[in-house]
This record gives structure tokens, C-alpha cells and sequence, in this order.
């Protein structure tokens, strides 16, 4: 990618965010000095009442890696020769805030016997001696979240056979996590960790002898959350799909044991979770998968199928997402998933990607073309790597990404320049679906407009495609041009290619549904390719490529075509 320099307004986007972020964080500093009251975390007549129900798949293999002291998270793997976990130095930073975070605890429950209890007893114990002053990454608000919510879940497999005093000292610690993350939570920023500390905090209200005001203060908490952050459409606010199921996950088990308890449901929980079952049944492939964009990654089928049985939409979804920002064209066994959402707040966009008027599209079984998607355990450099609009199957100008993302370790990796508005125009005919979208990420830097047109026949088996460019005012660029537009289409690593001639390229699956892509006068590349998201690990695939000076092509003109 070139080194291009910053335009005006983008460095004045930058000192902006920096002045934003210092304020934020001076307000934070200042709420978290208010006093707070002070709590016996000892009190002896706080009991557990239930232990919610944990949804994901326990794996016996994992069980038995555990139980003899073998501890495999983050892709590093850690062997304690039976000494306390938290007592010896980490492989990775991941790792300590996976180990901290002991959702791993749910793979004891695939074994029976005292062996798992006792083994799941002493690491919390030496979690409890080794952290106990609420600082450090151990108790950084997503790990602490995702402790309390584990402890909770698994509280049956720490506490059977336990004596008095460890029950009180586990109890003590479950107050005091919930005591810690409501004092934080004011102060949390409006993202997918402030909701899950929300669902955390409801669950423990009720899991535990808490009073009716703690209950109902609970309640309204989580309420204030889903409204703010599950949209109308059923999208997540970071427009992440993989969010959404994470956030099934919790909500399921916290909406069946505010039933179980015979308790009053907060009014938006049911609403939430029925939206959210619609948005995943729009970003789900005809092969069962959901789409890649902003930081999806792998899912095993047994994620999913897990969750769909509690499903009481009746699997149906939307044509479009419009306030999360994702538009579906679905025809004859055809589906195409497109970006065409405007950028997230500055918060939001840390963990944005680059990939605005990117598309992915299946056909019978099988996804055809993809964006490359997150790793499972990715490095810094490979989440910039897949962040960029080049790992999207998207228009890029010079092969620059149409979002620029900040360096700088006091703002993190916010967007600080780029893509400021997308612009989407639907329209539906008896020939088909037209999608018209267009972006100025490349306005402040090349002084041109992006703009995608993909229309899905009404049978499904021809999709037409054109990436166009223009300068501000819908006027065409100079014939002196030189910049580059480069156009890629990444395949899915199940797909088979060949080029059947200089402007058509052959692809079948697995399954033997075939289509030709063609660019006539374009000759499209052929080039290597990784597919980040791979539940094995990164795999390599194939992409399709167009490039054209963009002087002498300013619409580019493609085409997909399925053969009988």
C-alpha cells in the first residue's frame, strides 16, 4: 500500500479525536473518584440460588487437558505440571485474559467425579489469592465480565463438595464482582462489553439472594442497554454479526432463569432476543454460515445449531438491515450480503473494518466469494492486515485502504480518517434487485467518489456488477488519470478456479455448482490469496483481481453467471 500523505481535514479529524479522547477520559477519572458506599463482601447469609444455564459445547478432550493441568487458549499453550495456573508467568497477554476470564470452565462438565471439582476449586482459589485487588488485566471490565458470568454459570461444578468456608469465600468473590462492575459501569463506553457487564449484572441479581431494589435496579440497566445497543433491524451497534451470538449466548440463559424464578422479564429482553434471531437469519450463508464483516471470524456449525433450537422467530430474516447498514439480495437459491452502512462512532471503530460496499455471495451449499474475516488468534499485524479494504472483496483506489486507522496508543486503532458518509439506493423490478451504493473514502486523498452497482437476476443466476468513479460533483475523471483501480473478488478456499479465457474465469464447489466471472477487456487475475477466517487456522485460497487505470476505466463492468 502506498505511503500517502494525511489531507488537511483528515489531521484535523486526528486532533480532534485527540482532544475528544482526553476529555473522555478525564470525565471517567472523575466519576470513578465519586465515593462510593462500602460493603461487606463477607456478609454469610448471601447464598447462590441457581446456576444458570451455559449454552456453548463442552469438550471432553479440553476436559481432559485441563484436569492434567494443561491449559490451551489464544493458540499458546501452557503445561503447569500440576502447579496453580495464575502463580506462573502467561505465554501471551490473550492468554492471561482468556485463563482470568474461565469460560473454559464449561468444558469440566463433560466429566464426572471429584477430579474436575477439586481441579476447578484450587484454580479459583489461586485466582482469588493471586488477584485480589480488582487491578490489573485480570480485572480489566471484559475479563471481569466474562469471570463473573463463568463463575456463575459454573458454580455447581466449583462448589460440589466444597466445605463452608470455601462457599463463603466463593460467595464474597461473586458479591464483590458485582459490586466492582456496578460502580464501573457508569463510567464504561457504549460498546458490546457495557452490555454483557449489564446481562452479568442482571444475572447475578437474580442468581443470587440479592434485594427487589438491586433486582429491579438490575433490570433497568439491562433495558437502558438492549435499547441503546440492539437496533431496530436486530443489528449490534459495532455491526459485527459474531456479536450477535455472542450475546445470544447470555441473554438466552439469563431470559430462562428470569422464568425459572417465576421473576418479572425486563420489558426489552424477549423484543432483543427476537430481533437479534432475524438479524442472524439475514447474515447467515445457503451454507449455514454467517458473513465476514467488521471482525466476524470462525464459527463452528455447532455454534449455531447450538442457538437455533431456542430460536422462536421461525427463522425468518430481512431483506435489509438499515440501521445496522447491510442490504441481502436473495433469489433463486443466490445470496448476496453487502456493507452499505455509514461509519460507527469513534469508540465503535476500534474494531471497525475498511470494508465499506464490500459484498459476499453463496449459491446452492456453498460460498463463492468472501471477505478474508478475523483470525481465531491473530497477531497485531494481521488484525491490520484484515481491518484493511484490500482483504475485502471491494473497490480500492491504488490498492489504499478507504479507511485509515490511528497508530497512536493513547487513541487505540480508531478510524481517524476516510469514509465519512454511504450513500444506498435500493430498487426492485420483475427482472430482479438493484443495489446503487456509493462512498467518499477516497474523496479527501484522490478527489474521487466510489460507487458499486450489483444487480441480482430475478431467477438468480446472473449477477452484474459495476464499480465506478467519480469526482465530487458526479463528473467524470481526467482521460490523464493514472491512478489504479483495483478490484478484488476473494473465493472461498472450497472453490476450485481456472481461467477458461483472458476476460472469464471458471469456479465450481465442492458440491459442483459452477459459475464464470467475467470482465471483458479487463483480463482478470488469478492471484494467491489467505483466508483469515478458517476455522483450522488461516488457509489459503484464491483471489480474483481487476486492475485498471482509472483515466481510461472509469466503470469497471463485471459479471457472475451460473451454469446450468
Amino acid at each position: 500500500m502506498r505511503d500517502l500523505a494525511f489531507p488537511v481535514s483528515e489531521i484535523w479529524r486526528y486532533a480532534l479525536l485527540y482532544g475528544y479522547e482526553t476529555a473522555l477520559r478525564i470525565r471517567r477519572g472523575l466519576m470513578a473518584l465519586r465515593p462510593q458506599s462500602t460493603v461487606s463482601f463477607g456478609n454469610a447469609n448471601r447464598q447462590l440460588l441457581v446456576a444458570p444455564t451455559d449454552l456453548r459445547a463442552a469438550d471432553p478432550l479440553e476436559a481432559e487437558n485441563l484436569v492434567s493441568w494443561r491449559f490451551a487458549l489464544a493458540g499458546e499453550t501452557l503445561d503447569t505440571a500440576g502447579r496453580p495456573p495464575f502463580s506462573m508467568e502467561m505465554p501471551s497477554a490473550d492468554f492471561a485474559c482468556l485463563l482470568a476470564g474461565f469460560s473454559w470452565l464449561r468444558h469440566l462438565r463433560a466429566l464426572r467425579g471429584e477430579e474436575a471439582n477439586n481441579f476447578a476449586r484450587t484454580v479459583t482459589l489461586n485466582f482469588l489469592r493471586r488477584n485480589g485487588r480488582c487491578k490489573g488485566p485480570a480485572w480489566q471490565n471484559a475479563v471481569a465480565v466474562e469471570r463473573l458470568s463463568a463463575w456463575l454459570s459454573h458454580s455447581t461444578v466449583i462448589l460440589k463438595g466444597a466445605d463452608a468456608a470455601f462457599y463463603r469465600r466463593f460467595v464474597a468473590a461473586i458479591l464483590r464482582h458485582e459490586q466492582v462492575l456496578r460502580r464501573r459501569y457508569p463510567t464504561m463506553p457504549h460498546d458490546e462489553t457495557r452490555l454483557k457487564a449489564a446481562i452479568a449484572l442482571a444475572m447475578a441479581s437474580i442468581s443470587m439472594d440479592l434485594s427487589d431494589h438491586r433486582k429491579q435496579q438490575a433490570a433497568r440497566r439491562l433495558d437502558e442497554a438492549l435499547s441503546k445497543q440492539i437496533l431496530a433491524d436486530g443489528g449490534h451497534i459495532a455491526r459485527n454479526p459474531q456479536t450477535l451470538l455472542d450475546l445470544l449466548f447470555q441473554l438466552l440463559p439469563l431470559r430462562q432463569t428470569y422464568i425459572n424464578l417465576d421473576i418479572a422479564l425486563p420489558r426489552q429482553l424477549v423484543p432483543a432476543i427476537d430481533r437479534i434471531y432475524a438479524a442472524l437469519a439475514f447474515f447467515r450463508h445457503r451454507d449455514g454460515n454467517l458473513a465476514l464483516f467488521n471482525g466476524a471470524g470462525p464459527v463452528l456449525a455447532t455454534t449455531l445449531s447450538a442457538l437455533q433450537r431456542y430460536d422462536e422467530t421461525g427463522g425468518s430474516g430481512f431483506r435489509a438491515l438499515p440501521h445496522t447498514g447491510f442490504q441481502r439480495l436473495d433469489a433463486g437459491g443466490t445470496v448476496l450480503i453487502v456493507d452499505a452502512g455509514n461509519p460507527l462512532s469513534t469508540h465503535l471503530s476500534k474494531a471497525a473494518h475498511a470494508g465499506a460496499l464490500s459484498f459476499e455471495m453463496s449459491s446452492g451449499t456453498s460460498r463463492f466469494i468472501v471477505n478474508s474475516g478475523r483470525p481465531l488468534h491473530p497477531d497485531a499485524a494481521t488484525i491490520a492486515m484484515a481491518r484493511s479494504t484490500p482483504a475485502h472483496s471491494a473497490a480500492t483506489i491504488d490498492d489504499a485502504s478507504s479507511m485509515r486507522f490511528s497508530r497512536s496508543e493513547f487513541l487505540g486503532p480508531v478510524a481517524a480518517g476516510g469514509i465519512r458518509r454511504v450513500e444506498v439506493e435500493r430498487s426492485e423490478t420483475d427482472d430482479g434487485d438493484t443495489l446503487l451504493m456509493r462512498h467518499d473514502g477516497y474523496l479527501a486523498r484522490f478527489g474521487l467518489m466510489t460507487e458499486r452497482r450489483l444487480a441480482l437476476s430475478a431467477d438468480g443466476r446472473v449477477i452484474a456488477g459495476r464499480d465506478s468513479f467519480r469526482r465530487r460533483r458526479d463528473e467524470m475523471p481526467a482521460a490523464t488519470n493514472r491512478h489504479q483501480a483495483i478490484i478484488r473478488f476473494h473465493l472461498h478456499p472450497s472453490i476450485w478456479v481456472m481461467h477458461e479465457d483472458a476476460d472469464t474465469i471458471f469456479m465450481t464447489a465442492p458440491d459442483n455448482e459452477s459459475w464464470l466471472f467475467s470482465a471483458p477487456g479487463l483480463a482478470p487475475e488469478l492471484e494467491e490469496d489467505v483466508f483469515f477466517a478458517a476455522s483450522a487456522g488461516m488457509a489459503a485460497s484464491r483471489q480474483i483481481v481487476i486492475t485498471a487505470p482509472i483515466g481510461e476505466h472509469p466503470d469497471v463492468e463485471w459479471r457472475l453467471e451460473r451454469l446450468s
